[in-house]
């Protein structure tokens, strides 16, 4: 049997982007099945604890009946778990990577408990880059809107993955190369205690109002951290999240049998799934990414995370903005930075917008981020 690193993958051709654009601004009829169609208190705590998120306002049903709420609410980026096209399963150009690179959300109302969750989503845009990761790579946008059981909407985003050609970003891509020539880190007792300070401290604001009168412009949010990166941290994202194409046995064969491109023969010659480059550094490598690497959705996540520990019960967070901008592979930590940008009156609400980025233990770009919070007023 042919070596897993000689065999070469489908590329991106026109037939296929012709196809692609047939579809734009057309309903997507059938959609995956979501992992989450409602938002009960297991998954609502299932998700939050899947991003290490462990605020009693999403899983303490106990302290959340104190609330203005009256009981748990869903996190924000809970709803990655009620669409699969949100969270990165695109459709066409079967056999080319698609890695999930950002996202655009506008929350209306908060998730309540138990509440019903129906997504409608379209092929919104395809645009094309020339990339250091893989060259030629297709930049393929998705619109979801979500509703609640009322016909309520509660919240709209636009997704992308990036569309990118495996055997390009193994051998000719640039963007990791210095990384997979590195000697692999070894972290010592001392820089692991310094890091998980940041965790002994991470302030949830909880039922201390965060008014808007006392925020000033240029303020710095804490820093919040994430990491050291392990698969066993992206399996228990995973697990509240409910990944794209993890299956078992029959459902598994289902899938590879409906979409013969998903099915990428391991090393015992068994068709698997892509997404696999999570948790399998040797596929992750052939793929050519820096060794098995976190969730797009889940970064997205740690980003509304960061703000809404900010931003306490009383706040509720409007707008968020995420920008992929590299792999954090297994072994990286992770550096949440923010600050206040300005502060606004806007329709009667008051408002804050904040920026954010994170970076490695390298001082290496991660990701771009930014957000708009309500928060309350004195007034």
């Amino acid at each position: 049997m042919a070596d897993q690193h000689d065999r070469t993958f489908p590329i991106i051709t026109e037939g296929g982007l012709d196809d692609l654009r047939m579809r734009i601004g057309k309903k997507i009829d059938n959609p995956a099945e979501p992992w989450c169609y409602e938002a009960t208190r297991d998954n609502i705590r299932h998700y939050a604890h899947g991003i290490g998120d462990d605020n009693p306002l999403w899983c303490d049903p106990e302290y959340a009946t104190k609330t203005k709420y009256g009981g748990i609410i869903a996190l924000p980026s809970f709803l990655f778990a009620t669409s699969r096209i949100v969270s990165g399963y695109v459709g066409g150009l079967p056999g080319v990577h698609a890695m999930w690179s950002g996202a655009d959300w506008t929350w209306y109302k908060p998730v309540q408990r138990n509440d019903e969750i129906r997504a409608e989503a379209y092929l919104k845009d395809l645009i094309e880059h020339q990339t250091r990761f893989a060259g030629r790579a297709v930049q393929q946008i998705y619109h979801v809107d979500f509703y609640n059981q009322n016909g309520d909407k509660i919240s709209e985003a636009d997704s992308w993955c990036f569309r990118t050609e495996r055997d390009h970003a193994r051998e000719q891509g640039t963007k990791y190369k210095e990384v997979r020539e590195r000697t692999p880190r070894r972290y010592s007792p001392e820089e692991i205690a310094e890091a998980y300070k940041l965790y002994r401290n991470e302030e949830v604001r909880g039922a201390t109002p965060r008014y808007w009168e006392d925020v000033s412009e240029g303020e710095k949010l804490p820093v919040m951290f994430k990491g050291p990166m392990t698969v066993t941290g992206f399996i228990a994202y995973a697990q509240g999240w409910g990944g794209l194409y993890i299956r078992a046995n029959k459902l598994a064969w289902k899938l590879i049998d409906a979409h013969p491109g998903v099915g990428i023969t391991n090393r015992f010659g068994i068709p698997d799934v892509p997404e696999r480059v999570h948790w399998e550094e040797d596929f992750a490598l052939e793929v050519g990414a820096p060794g098995a690497y976190d969730y797009g959705p889940e970064r997205t996540s740690w980003l509304t995370h960061h703000m809404t520990n900010w931003i306490g019960d009383d706040g509720f967070l409007r707008k968020a903005s995420c920008k992929i901008r590299r792999h954090n592979p297994e072994g990286d930590m992770l550096f949440i930075k923010g600050h206040v940008k300005r502060k606004y009156v806007e329709d009667g609400k008051h408002l804050v917008e904040i920026e954010q980025e994170a970076r490695n233990q390298d001082d290496e770009l991660s990701v771009l981020g930014s957000g708009v919070v309500e928060l309350p007023s004195r007034g």
